[in-house]
């Protein structure tokens, strides 16, 4: 990334009773750090709800503006070999308008003129207040952390790029502003409010007006007071404003937290009905994976690149089956010592856009299972392992699909199959297997593994 571009180390409305309700609900689920009590793990079968579109449905976060023009378009063509287009992008408003007006349309312009000329959709996010509007003390050393001091100086600088840039279909406001870390010296969800309504304003003014997303909560917008900034900005009535809603169910294994527990299955489960009873229209989960950094230990697991291809598949298996709306996968490269340890090494690309085990892996995934998932009905199963996850869809051109993996393993039989194909993503093998006795049976691993039969 150019050096000017570079980000730094990381009136109260009337709403129905039943939104309340449906908030508390939610949050009294999220804040959990499991289920409310332990509960006997038991098979779980699940199918998406709705097609799915590889290419409408996977995107992948891009940090174009880190690097050179030449190594950003091998990403982008690292992108399209996998079928997909969608990006989302990040810009640092301090970096981009250090002085009011004054934009770095050099920097930019290539990057976007790039995204335009490749056919690439794009969500791109402003983050960081510029100097001139930063809110906070003179003293301070980073005032991009501190929120602007008046809601229309950004989104003015937001209805700027929209307009320079009307190919970009959706731009999101803020990034994970239930942080501190983006939103100093406290999460404010009043503040960010008012910051999100002068930004739909503004962009919905334009001739041709993007979509507006609602700015990428962490995790599930958990605040340090443990209130969900979503549920106090429902409160305020915001969710009038018909924004997508978007957060980063980031955990420490696919299943969640607590594998055992299965909480990330269970909180999007929950999340997705409480947000829809709220009146959204789109949910995205517009960051979540695993960094395959070699440690110290930093929060998440060391799990190197061998484990990062096996989470990042179980994980994209179970959001199909969660009704997102979209997805995207963090990250497309690398990044360099500009970023923390751990941060540096969750792309799918090394920082040379060199293919990764990850990227490998999910290329085999997507050519295995087509350009399409369509909901299926689950196989009958016997004598499954407790922890067995599956997930069944059909395939475009009719065949069926059952991907599965459980913690402990073992074998699952299929009474009503005779014959299958029995694939791994992770280590390209493939295993014709045939019924015994009128029973199909079909081994099962920690890892997840594909079953097609006709």
């Amino acid at each position: 990334m150019t050096e000017a571009l570079q980000p730094r180390k990381r009136a109260r409305h009337w709403i129905p009773v039943v939104l309340l309700t449906v908030f508390a609900v939610l949050a009294g689920l999220l804040l959990l750090p499991g289920t409310s009590r332990p509960q006997e793990l038991k098979p779980l079968q699940l199918s998406p709800r709705q097609p799915v579109v590889w290419a409408d449905f996977l995107g992948v976060n891009a940090h174009l503006l880190w690097f050179s023009p030449e190594i950003a378009s091998r990403q982008i063509a690292m992108l399209k070999a996998l079928g997909l287009h969608w990006v989302r992008l990040d810009l640092h408003w301090d970096r981009l308008e250090p002085r009011v007006g004054q934009f770095r349309w050099d920097l930019l312009d290539p990057v976007m003129q790039q995204i335009r000329d490749q056919h690439l959709q794009a969500e791109v996010y402003l983050v960081g207040s510029s100097p001139y509007a930063s809110s906070a003390p003179p003293d301070f050393p980073y005032p991009d952390k501190y929120p602007p001091r008046d809601p229309q100086l950004y989104a003015t600088a937001l209805r700027a790029l929209a307009e320079r840039y009307p190919q970009i279909p959706v731009w999101q406001v803020w990034n994970e502003p239930n942080l501190p870390g983006f939103w100093y010296p406290e999460p404010d969800p009043a503040a960010y409010g008012s910051l999100l309504k002068a930004s739909v304003q503004a962009l919905r003014s334009l001739p041709r007006p993007p979509q507006v997303a609602l700015g990428g909560m962490a995790y599930y917008s958990q605040m340090p007071n443990h209130d969900l900034m979503i549920q106090d900005l429902g409160a305020l009535g915001l969710f009038s404003l018909d924004t997508i809603i978007a957060y980063h169910p980031y955990s420490l294994y696919p299943e969640g937290d607590d594998p055992a527990q299965r909480d990330f299955i269970l909180r999007a489960q929950q999340a997705d009905r409480m947000l829809r009873s709220a009146g959204a229209r789109q949910v995205w989960a517009d960051e979540w994976g695993w960094s395959s950094y070699p440690g110290p230990k930093q929060e998440q697991p060391v799990i190197g690149e061998d484990g990062q291809a096996d989470f990042v598949l179980r994980r994209l298996a179970l959001m199909t089956a969660l009704n997102y709306d979209r997805i995207f996968l963090f990250a497309l490269s690398d990044l360099d010592s500009r970023a923390s340890v751990r941060d540096q090494f969750y792309g799918l690309l090394t920082t040379d856009a060199k293919p990764k085990p990850v990227y490998q892996a999910l290329s085999r995934f997507l050519g295995f299972t087509g350009p399409q998932l369509m909901p299926a009905a689950a196989p009958a199963l016997q004598n499954p392992p407790a922890s067995l996850i599956t997930v069944s869809a059909d395939k475009a051109d009719g065949k069926h699909l059952l991907m599965f993996w459980a913690d402990q393993p073992g074998s699952v039989q299929l009474p009503d199959l005779q014959a299958a194909r029995l694939y791994d993503p992770l280590h390209d093998t493939t295993t014709a297997l045939q019924a015994s006795g009128g029973v199909l049976t079909v081994p099962v691993s920690r890892q997840l593994q594909i079953l097609e039969w006709p």
